[in-house]
């Protein structure tokens, strides 16, 4: 799910930034933070968080544009998710049609027909799913351990990316429900 990695890109350093007396290395963080963070990269890999940001050589300028585009090398980590991973996560919503549940940096939706092998009784305002024959519990903030079943990244808008969970096979649920043998 987590990986560390270093990585070597390009920032956009604007003109205003270009002042004479400043270094360019005290803007190099906040301009990688905002390029990089929050967003897919190329290989599917969201960008939880980026440090240690080094400039090498000496940036470009392109003709008519006037900003510096400048090479960094950093550090970043990095989260992924794959088709039929096994993920815990923690329950962030329930709405009439199911939970949501919150893996790292994104959320994924568990449909009430992937929760448990019967039917469930939905209680929204009280933030509870109850099984209807076992009596077995799923409330917010409950510990979950599902298996992505379904994914649509949005790399535009990475928070509205699709992600389908599912709990209907043996070692998956609840935690109290796993540690309980239901």
């Amino acid at each position: 799910m987590y990986t560390l990695v270093v990585r070597e890109d390009t920032i956009r350093i604007p003109a205003e930034y270009i002042r004479e007396g400043q270094s360019l290395s005290q803007h190099v963080d906040r301009l990688a933070h905002q390029a990089f963070e929050g967003k897919f990269d190329d290989d599917d890999n969201f960008v939880v968080v980026t440090y240690d940001h080094k400039m090498i050589d000496r940036g470009r300028i392109i003709h008519g544009d006037g900003a510096i585009y400048q090479n960094v090398r950093f550090k970043a980590v990095l989260f992924h998710l794959d088709t039929n991973e096994i993920v815990d996560g923690a329950v962030s919503e329930i709405l009439e049609f199911g939970a949501f549940v919150q893996m790292g940096p994104l959320e994924g939706l568990l449909h009430k027909s992937q929760i448990l092998e019967e039917p469930v009784n939905i209680n929204q305002g009280e933030g509870r799913i109850v099984g209807n024959r076992s009596g077995a519990t799923l409330s917010m903030t409950n510990p979950v351990r599902s298996r992505v079943v379904t994914l649509s990244l949005n790399p535009h808008d990475p928070r509205s990316s699709k992600i389908g969970l599912t709990c209907k096979q043996p070692g998956l649920g609840a935690h109290d429900w796993i540690a309980g043998g239901e």
